[in-house]
């Protein structure tokens, strides 16, 4: 009963200072990487969640089984460095992983906003995307649009490109600014009145969304809004089609 009592000492400590740790790496994805709503649209808590839960469980469940005080001092440490060593190794690369599928932009797409990831682009078409969108972001995504095809060709490549997989948000070939396509976001955006008069039952929902944005319903414009897996509705400034709020409503 004592032995046990000690492994689940050791077990607990361990297991505190996981979760400590585990805070702190929230901190970085949901406060940096992956702000609101980008930890729902494009996965961001699924994935923290899989990485930092197997980590924070499986550290302390090895130090449950290894602690052992009859152990020479030196070789009890070595184990306990080793397991702590390794959860830190484990830690980092999903941290990375996480990292790496980070959103990076909100795409306006032509009659949709898109969110694209830095996994998603091509770095060679990265290299033909206008100098100040050659750098993606590490603080959460920016507000970007794709330019007007050049011709049918290009309208047809990309068509293609995209049916096989790459997205057309993910061609940075096609990026500009955001401001350069402001009259086409617009002319595309539909009034709120018409989002509640298709979904007269998230009518609350939608009021919520509004009022949060600091705006009436009749400043604001929507488009529907593609992420990872799910889609949502993005709130835009009727004036300057700045995106100020999102709700988790599929309007396509």
């Amino acid at each position: 009963m004592q032995k046990w009592k000690g492994r689940l000492r050791a077990s607990g400590i361990h297991l505190g200072v996981s979760l400590c740790i585990a805070a702190l790496a929230a901190v970085l994805v949901f406060g940096i990487w992956y702000p609101y709503p980008y930890r729902e649209i494009s996965g961001g808590r699924a994935l923290f969640v899989l990485v930092t839960g197997v980590d924070v469980i499986m550290g302390p469940l090895i130090t449950l089984i290894i602690f052992n005080r009859t152990k020479p001092g030196r070789e009890l440490a070595t184990d306990l460095t080793i397991v702590g060593l390794l959860q830190v190794a484990a830690l980092i690369y999903g941290l990375w992983t996480v990292f790496m599928a980070r959103p990076v932009h909100l795409v306006f797409e032509y009659s949709r906003m898109s969110v694209v990831h830095a996994i998603d682009i091509d770095a060679e078409l990265l290299s033909k995307a206008p100098t100040s969108l050659q750098k993606l972001p590490i603080a959460g995504p920016t507000t970007i649009a794709l330019r007007p095809f050049k011709d049918a060709a290009e309208q047809f490549d990309s068509t293609m490109a995209a049916i096989g997989g790459v997205p057309l948000s993910a061609r940075a070939d096609l990026w500009q600014p955001y401001t350069d396509s402001t009259r086409d976001i617009l002319k595309e955006a539909k009034p709120v009145s018409e989002l509640i008069a298709r979904f007269p039952h998230d009518s609350v929902l939608i009021a919520r969304a509004v009022q949060q944005t600091g705006r009436t319903a009749v400043e604001l414009r929507t488009l529907p809004l593609v992420g990872r897996d799910q889609a949502w509705t993005v709130l835009l400034d009727e004036a300057t089609a700045e995106p100020l709020g999102f709700l988790p409503l599929d309007s396509f």
